[in-house]
């Protein structure tokens, strides 16, 4: 197929973009370089070094023999998606191109206006971009599994059935999401879901869990094809982390009660899920929800884990200062069985994913920042105590 990655210089777009060109498909990434710019603003990189995405193409190019083409370009200008997508003639579109942090989102309101123009905008911009070019697209977009917060009954995949007054219907899956980065994320779910019915579109939302682990079959072919390990306060996640300061002989920082649960899956399960969701595409009118993750865990569980495997003594710090307003302790069972129906065979975490998460921090400890670590970005505050510059999508000064 002719496929769109969007946001392909990303986290998880750049090693979804390898993949599906290893498997043969015609591949053009599209980014505008902006979450490079995200670290320069935040002060931060990558655990890991990342080439530029020129370099990368070009390495890949060299090692598999696959041309991947790139458009550097912002989906909030309309007229560069409605080129790409007229000038690409794509069969399927995989949208990564979002600002896709939580803390980002709620250090003020001009990160969290930013946060909710790039992300509902640019996706309304591809949208119309599709009804007028090739309605026959199949969108595959990544939401998030924040979109439902943690309600007290069990979640389903997008949709619920329910009886009130003697009348039952099957109604979107409510939702209470816990940023603005979430609820960007919601409201493109409704967009979608409303260009499916009134324009004929297909969409499939993938729910996705907080995804771990930063090595896969191609970016493992040589370093100029690695993708992004982030820690940090504002774009790391919460197993990172504990790696990160397991290895370097620093409390693992469990904030709040610790009971937080979440849905987890491995990178590699990521690109799994999005070929499957691209090998079996949803029908025309329709808009489809996958939650796309394979295990859940609680905070306190993953510090655990981390604490058992790491090969030198390890405290965890318990029941800090919570900086996000949100349950810390409550009930989750999510239903996540329509991708494993289409043949999704998981990588689950065990003491060996997290034993090799801690050799690549060994590796890089070097380039470690533990100022980076501390949460700085406060949920009841309208104004985070971070100072930063303010949001931009300007990546000009990046080389492609």
């Amino acid at each position: 197929m002719k496929i769109l990655v969007l946001g392909g210089d990303g986290y998880l777009g750049w090693p979804t973009a390898l993949h599906l060109s290893g498997r043969g498909h015609d591949i053009t990434v599209v980014d505008n370089l902006v979450r490079r710019a995200y670290d320069r603003e935040m002060g931060v990189e990558s655990l890991v070094p990342i080439a530029t995405l020129g370099d990368r193409v070009r390495k890949w190019e060299e090692i598999s023999g696959h041309a991947v083409k790139v458009q550097v370009g912002d989906l909030t200008d309309a007229a560069f998606i409605y080129a790409v997508v007229a000038e690409c003639e794509p069969e399927a579109i995989v949208h990564f191109g979002e600002q896709r942090s939580a803390p980002y989102s709620m250090i003020d309101r001009e990160h969290a206006v930013y946060t909710q123009v790039n992300n509902v905008v640019g996706t309304l911009n591809l949208m119309y971009a599709i009804a007028e070019t090739d309605p026959s697209i199949h969108l595959v977009k990544l939401g998030t599994m924040g979109e439902y917060g943690y309600p007290n009954i069990d979640i389903e995949e997008g949709f619920i059935e329910i009886t009130h007054k003697g009348r039952t219907d099957v109604l979107p899956y409510p939702k209470q999401p816990g940023s603005f980065y979430h609820l960007s994320k919601v409201h493109d779910s409704a967009n979608m879901m409303f260009a499916c019915r009134v324009w004929g579109l297909r969409a499939t939302d993938l729910n996705q869990g907080i995804v771990y682990g930063q090595s896969t079959i191609e970016t493992d072919l040589d370093p100029v094809l690695a993708t992004r390990f982030d820690y940090d306060a504002v774009f790391g996640t919460v197993l990172n982390r504990f790696c990160v300061q397991a290895v370097t002989g620093h409390p693992l920082t469990v904030y709040g009660a610790g009971g937080q649960t979440r849905g987890m899956l491995h990178i590699r399960d990521t690109l799994a899920c999005v070929t499957l969701a691209l090998e079996n595409p949803a029908e025309r009118s329709e808009f489809r929800v996958f939650n796309q993750f394979t295990e859940s865990f609680s905070v306190r569980q993953m510090a655990e884990m981390v604490q058992r495997v790491c090969p030198t003594p390890v405290d965890i710090a318990e029941g800090l200062n919570n900086p996000r307003v949100e349950h810390e302790e409550h009930y989750f069972h999510a239903a996540n069985t329509k991708l494993r129906d289409l043949g999704l065979q998981p990588h689950l975490l065990d003491d060996g994913v997290i034993t090799g998460m801690m050799e690549l921090v060994e590796r890089h400890r070097g380039r470690v920042d533990l100022n980076a670590i501390a949460p700085t970005v406060e949920w009841r505050s309208s104004s985070s105590i971070l100072k930063t510059a303010s949001p931009s999508s300007d990546a000009s000064f990046l080389a492609v």
